[in-house]
């Protein structure tokens, strides 16, 4: 299936300009990998499956109200931040990674399909100040880890469907670091939203704070 109609597939009231922001990807993940190693090199010619539709897993749990605040923990070269940046152009993102080569992808790509609401940042997760109405990352630490981390991070002002927390994508035995929060932590079968063989066995968790 050709790059962005995977996208399209899942996503069908997708812009004129959504679409082209997401054609956008193949070429420049490509251009910038060669210089930056962000994705395995054998898994560039899968950017779309295994990167810019997992990270818009979230966006099949929650659909994000215009003006939404989002910060994405340790984005890597731009995911989930950038795909969820592109499909929801009325909220503002941050991006931030404690690796300046990383970031710097992740903000020439976003500059280069103009997206006007996303702000990559090198930052530590520990040195952020700022308040979010969800915090979001991609398999970047144990889910009591990043808890302790992004906790401060949470805004009280409540403006979603969902309250206010952590929405991370991750795989496999998830039981031992979603224990603790076993009383309120939601997993959710990406299987369950689209058909791809690859999505067996990955969750989408979602721990309000």
């Amino acid at each position: 299936m050709a790059k962005a109609e995977l996208i399209q597939k899942y996503f069908p009231t997708l812009t004129e300009t959504q679409l082209q922001q997401f054609e956008q990807l193949d070429a420049l993940y490509r251009e910038w990998n060669d210089k930056i190693n962000v994705i395995s090199r054998k898994d560039i010619d899968n950017l779309y499956e295994h990167h810019v539709l997992h990270s818009l897993a979230i966006a099949k749990i929650i659909n994000f109200r215009p003006g939404t605040q989002i910060l994405d923990f340790g984005t890597g070269g731009g995911f989930p931040g950038i795909p969820l940046a592109i499909l929801f152009p009325e909220c503002q993102f941050k991006l931030i990674d404690g690796t300046g080569k990383k970031i710097r992808v992740a903000q020439e790509i976003s500059q280069a399909i103009g997206l006007k609401s996303c702000n990559p940042v090198q930052l530590r997760g520990e040195e952020e100040k700022g308040k979010y109405d969800f915090v979001v990352s991609r398999a970047v630490m144990a889910l009591p880890d990043l808890e302790k981390i992004v906790r401060k991070n949470i805004a009280k002002p409540q403006r979603n469907a969902l309250p206010n927390g952590i929405i991370c994508l991750k795989g496999g035995d998830l039981q031992a670091e979603t224990r603790p929060f076993h009383h309120i932590v939601e997993l959710t079968d990406i299987s369950g939203f689209f058909s791809e063989e690859w999505f067996k066995e990955k969750f989408v968790i979602y721990l309000p704070v």
